[in-house]
């Protein structure tokens, strides 16, 4: 099933892609929810990444976008080579590291072939 994703705690598919972009994606807003959609549905053709996901009743960060990328590319099993991404965080630094992580896992996959 291709579908694509979209991870942010408080954003909405609008503020990131404009109006009507909103029935293109499915909305996952924590780690676990991410983990367990893509678990269950198998890897989207695409994922919109936020970086900070907030913070739990104590106040403490929350397994963030990076997090999820780890999972993808270390945890997840599944196969990189065709997801396309973007990672529309306002973390700059966060940003380089999903983007990094993601563009350099891709290019290996696809130099091994």
């Amino acid at each position: 099933m291709a579908y694509k994703l979209f991870l942010d705690d408080l954003r909405t598919v609008d503020m990131v892609y404009g109006p009507d972009r909103e029935d293109d994606f499915i909305i996952v807003r924590s780690y676990n929810a991410f983990v367990s959609h893509i678990q269950l549905n198998g890897l989207p053709e695409f994922i919109s990444f936020d970086n900070d996901l907030g913070e739990d009743h104590n106040g403490e960060l929350l397994p963030d976008g990076y997090a999820c990328t780890k999972w993808l590319v270390y945890e997840s099993g599944l196969d990189l080579r065709n997801l396309k991404f973007y990672v529309h965080s306002a973390n700059p630094v966060a940003k380089i590291h999903i983007e990094s992580l993601l563009t350099n896992y891709i290019k290996f996959l696809t130099n091994t072939d």
